[in-house]
């Protein structure tokens, strides 16, 4: 795809226009990633019959494990990663153009918080910065830079630093972000409780088997209480996309513009469900422009009106992944 698409995705408004980019997005992958032809060969689907963007199959994303999903028009030996226990396969996402990964991102976080210069950032993310390869990670240090605030930056396991910090912010007011993977949260609240309301707590989801799994309610309300926050704000993302989804109360998700999320059957995987049904969650991400942009993922989830949506749990047999979140 050419930069004149890449900037059209970015200013995408309407969903008449994620429509038109969407269809044309799909075209061009059909065309262009092999093991995406391949699949949509398979289930027996012709691509001049989609006109619709409920209609476009979506890739399993367990393909990102078993196959380099990679358009064969470029080459690349950069890729993120996924987590995954001992003898777990990881997923690889090869990424060409990093620039696009930014944009997307940046671009997300302008829309939902503003400017990262307006805040302090701080990520405690222990499990992922433990290993190499985590897009979450790329993504934290970008923002820690673009923070500008000689505060901002990354906590493995110093609780006591990172307290400190957080009173010292507290008290001269500065707007900040905690963004944390689930477990190191808790960690962090289980022998003192803090309490700053205007604290944006931001987690990640996943106990990458450290803690016992949590519905997102009890969570939630955990961490309220550890931190003295009204509400917890979530962050969805994974490895096989190069945009967030992001709650800023109650598991609710929105997406920005260039990306949609909708539910399948869990029965029937090529059937849509209505708004308000559980079903398989399968992701839009035009910013996957050089690998798929239709990913059927692993977890369970509801839409709602708006295009909004909450994520309820994964299939029993989906592999335990960072981005677990248990049934709600």
């Amino acid at each position: 795809m050419n930069s004149d698409f890449k900037n059209k995705v970015f200013k995408i408004s309407n969903s008449a226009e994620f429509s038109e980019a969407a269809l044309t997005l799909f075209q061009w992958q059909y065309q262009h990633v092999p093991i995406y032809q391949q699949y949509v060969e398979a289930i027996k689907v012709n691509p001049n019959s989609i006109t619709s963007v409920e209609d476009i199959p979506c890739l399993p994303i367990s393909f990102f494990k078993s196959h380099k999903v990679l358009a064969n028009t470029i080459e690349t030996d950069f890729f993120f990663s996924s987590s995954g226990t001992t003898g777990q396969k990881t997923s690889k996402h090869f990424v060409p153009n990093i620039e696009l990964y930014k944009d997307s991102f940046l671009t997300a976080f302008n829309q939902f918080y503003g400017n990262p210069k307006s805040y302090c950032i701080l990520a405690l993310l222990p499990a992922y910065l433990e290993r190499k390869g985590s897009s979450l990670v790329y993504m934290a240090d970008q923002l820690i830079d673009l923070s500008e605030h000689s505060k901002s930056g990354f906590y493995l396991n110093d609780f006591e630093s990172l307290r400190n910090t957080l009173e010292q912010l507290k008290t001269e007011k500065q707007k900040t972000i905690l963004l944390g993977v689930s477990f190191g949260l808790l960690d962090f609240i289980e022998n003192e409780a803090f309490h700053w309301p205007e604290l944006t707590v931001m987690e990640t989801g996943g106990m990458k088997g450290r803690r016992k799994e949590m519905i997102r309610k009890e969570l939630h309300e955990v961490l309220s209480r550890g931190f003295g926050v009204e509400q917890i704000h979530s962050e969805y993302g994974m490895t096989e996309l190069l945009s967030q989804a992001y709650s800023k109360g109650n598991g609710i998700y929105r997406c920005p513009p260039w990306m949609k999320a909708i539910t399948r059957d869990t029965d029937d995987p090529f059937s849509k469900t209505k708004l308000g049904v559980t079903g398989g969650l399968n992701i839009i991400d035009l910013a996957n422009m050089y690998s798929c942009a239709f990913i059927a993922t692993e977890d369970l989830a509801k839409i709602h009106e708006n295009d909004t949506f909450e994520v309820l749990g994964r299939f029993d047999a989906a592999e335990v992944r960072g981005c677990n979140l248990m049934v709600s």
